[in-house]
């Protein structure tokens, strides 16, 4: 289309994004691959084998790995659902609203903990907590995933809403429905899609979150990144890599969900 410059036409964009590309998913590939490795050595191919992966799961430090992951998936399951309804809530008042005081600035906080590095918001909610005396544990870490999962859940639930025009409610209110009804009835259905995304990206984020865990979780409290990073400390093993790989394919699987299950709502409209 006229206007639109094609990247791929500049020269040495294929090599540069390839190079890229490598360096991305390169590391990642050898961790999968290594732990389908027979031998203990990490660097040494001696055949294919599961037997990692069984040793996660009935190893010595299966134990171990089994409450880091359920505090994990207990973590980021109540997480995400308090960051989805908040940011669903913040979603509707920004597209809906029309202009009010504060608008921008409201929204520069919305999306705040994506342009803050992550170790400046996990040392400032160390200090918060401290602060206020608050005990770490589960607890912090479970508010401090809510607070930067908001942005992760809001983008896709305002970008279909975005795409969602207000005549549907008009129309509704139109025909002497409450806004609370127009919203519930109508809004809400179709913003399904987006809801559903923007809670699978803010899952996932938490699940995966290690920096800021690591900082707010308070002593003998692990989830699975932090039992990773822990073990890793002792030296890499197999069954490292097995849990390791485990955990990305969770990743990618959630990851990819989001993805259609957005392209989907748009789809439908």
């Amino acid at each position: 289309m006229a206007g639109k410059t094609d990247l791929r036409r500049f020269t040495g964009f294929a090599p540069i994004t390839a190079l890229c590309l490598f360096v991305l998913y390169a590391p990642l590939v050898i961790v999968a691959v290594y732990s389908f490795n027979e031998s203990t050595s990490i660097t040494r191919w001696g055949g294919f084998s599961l037997k990692w992966y069984v040793d996660v799961f009935t190893g010595p430090d299966a134990p171990k790995f089994r409450a880091a992951a359920t505090n994990s998936f207990v973590i980021a399951l109540g997480a995400a659902t308090c960051a989805t309804t908040i940011a669903t809530a913040a979603a509707v008042a920004m597209n809906r609203a029309g202009r009010f005081r504060g608008k921008t600035a409201s929204l520069a906080l919305i999306n705040l903990p994506l342009m803050v590095p992550e170790i400046v918001t996990a040392v400032a909610s160390l200090i918060f907590f401290i602060t206020i005396g608050f005990k770490t544990g589960l607890l912090t870490i479970f508010i401090a995933h809510v607070v930067f999962c908001i942005p992760f859940a809001y983008l896709p639930i305002s970008a279909r809403m975005q795409s969602i025009p207000d005549t549907y409610e008009q129309a509704a209110m139109d025909l002497y429905a409450t806004p609370w009804e127009a919203f519930r009835l109508v809004l809400l259905p179709l913003m399904i899609p987006g809801i559903l995304s923007g809670f699978l990206l803010a899952f996932i984020i938490s699940l995966d979150d290690f920096l800021i865990t690591n900082f707010v979780k308070g002593a003998g409290i692990e989830t699975l990144p932090t039992a990773i990073f822990g073990s890793v400390k002792q030296g890499i093993k197999p069954n490292i890599m097995a849990i390791s790989t485990l955990l990305l394919g969770v990743s990618v699987v959630f990851v990819t969900l989001s993805w259609f299950i957005g392209r989907a709502g748009q789809t439908k409209r």
